[in-house]
């Protein structure tokens, strides 16, 4: 775990049952997360991901990385380009710094019509942790 190190991309597929799903589990009735006619009639194209689904998104992303071990000390993101259903967005890192056992990684989120979510997040990984665990278990 060095400053500078890339985490390998993670695609996400943005189905509408991810959206409905991230929105019902994180309590988030709004209309513009799961009735597309509502969501029209309010100036979107179609549904769109709330911010908490994102956030649980990027966290996934950096515990797939860093393993089970990993703790999430801080998630600062920042939302830009809605997640519509039948796009991809494509979840990328880079280690900024390393302290000790904790390092602070860059992380974007791209889809077809720009970034989705930026920001950083501070993780701890205790020495001796198996790290570049992905979700199918490959380095």
């Amino acid at each position: 775990m060095n400053a500078g190190d890339e985490l390998p991309p993670l695609e996400i597929p943005i189905t509408r049952t991810l959206i409905v799903a991230g929105a019902i589990a994180s309590r988030d009735y709004q209309d513009v997360h799961h009735d597309t006619e509502l969501a029209r009639q309010k100036g979107s194209p179609d549904i769109f991901m709330n911010i908490l689904t994102t956030n649980g998104l990027v966290g996934r992303y950096i515990t797939d990385h860093f393993g089970p071990t990993a703790a999430l000390r801080r998630v600062a993101i920042r939302l830009g380009a809605p997640n519509y259903p039948g796009d991809t967005m494509v979840l990328t890192g880079r280690i900024e710094e390393v302290d000790g056992d904790t390092a602070t990684v860059r992380v974007v989120g791209a889809n077809g019509i720009g970034k989705h979510v930026t920001g950083t997040v501070t993780v701890t990984v205790p020495t001796g942790a198996v790290l570049g665990v992905s979700a199918e278990g490959s380095a």
